[in-house]
């Protein structure tokens, strides 16, 4: 893996954690005080964060795409973890080993331990 694509996925990792958490709190404060105390005003700054996030997310998420050619499932799986509350979390995970074992293999590759 080249420091480029390290980079990409590092930065999916990074949107991944508020954009995960900007949605159930825009359902639950957002929605919420709107339904329970007539209180709409959280809706509107709430919703405009948790779209630019989301926007930030689907973004990066592509460049990914673009630098790994992960297969098409691999990507659909991601986007349904941006859609899903809290799925970021499990994403962050998951592209926090994928990181972990390129780095490890990029080391490797420069000690010349293997020739991959």
């Amino acid at each position: 893996m080249d420091i480029k694509t390290a980079a990409a996925l590092h930065r999916l990792r990074l949107a991944s954690i508020p954009e995960a958490i900007s949605f159930p709190a825009l359902l639950i404060f957002g929605t919420g005080f709107r339904l329970a105390f007539d209180y709409d005003s959280l809706v509107m700054p709430l919703g405009l964060i948790h779209g630019l996030l989301f926007i930030t997310y689907v973004v990066l998420l592509l460049d990914v795409w673009n630098r790994t050619k992960w297969p098409f499932k691999r990507v659909a799986f991601f986007f349904l973890l941006a859609i899903v509350p809290f799925g970021g979390l499990y994403g962050d995970r998951v592209l926090k080993r994928e990181e972990e074992a390129g780095v490890i293999a990029a080391r490797a590759r420069k000690e010349g331990v293997v020739n991959a």
